[in-house]
């Protein structure tokens, strides 16, 4: 899809397995991550809730209706962010992390771009994303691409709503 600054940004079809692997292992680093910093005591996948276990056991049937992009460096799974089914012109990205080992090197950017891209060339009006306000480096990255705070659709405490124009 892109190749940027040597990351490379697929569409996963749920059909590779060594990407898919790479998908789970991001998938549950990011959901533990997220548990901790809500002030969770979760320590194994297997400790998350259903839905989040849901994603990291089996990411082809959690997202089977969206479009998963994971970037790769060389053949290293590096970074993931799943774009929603378009509904009513918009979009949601959802589930975007990079593995710590390659932040800084522009991972989250090419994931974002291709987003955004893909996003366009399926007619969605309106991109849209949820992220804690904790994570101040990325509300900073989302408003560079453009992204503003907006109205919450989802009202649990510290969640900040953001959207911007495809």
């Amino acid at each position: 899809m892109t190749d940027h600054r040597g990351v490379a940004v697929v569409c996963w079809s749920g059909q590779t397995s060594p990407i898919e692997h790479g998908l789970t292992a991001l998938s549950a680093a990011y959901h533990l991550r997220t548990e901790t910093e809500k002030g969770e005591s979760v320590a194994e996948v297997d400790e998350l809730p259903q839905r989040y276990r849901a994603e990291t056991s089996d990411p082809g049937s959690a997202f089977a209706n969206d479009v998963v992009l994971v970037a790769l460096m060389k053949d290293t799974v590096a970074g993931c962010l799943v774009v929603t089914a378009p509904a009513d012109g918009q979009s949601e990205i959802k589930r975007l992390w990079t593995a710590p080992v390659f932040r800084g090197q522009g991972i989250a950017s090419s994931l974002l771009e291709a987003a955004l891209a893909h996003a366009v060339e399926n007619g969605v009006d309106t991109v849209r994303l949820s992220v804690w306000e904790w994570r101040t480096g990325a509300i900073a990255l989302y408003e560079r691409f453009g992204f503003t705070v907006t109205e919450s659709w989802d009202k649990r405490d510290q969640l900040v709503c953001m959207q911007r124009a495809a």
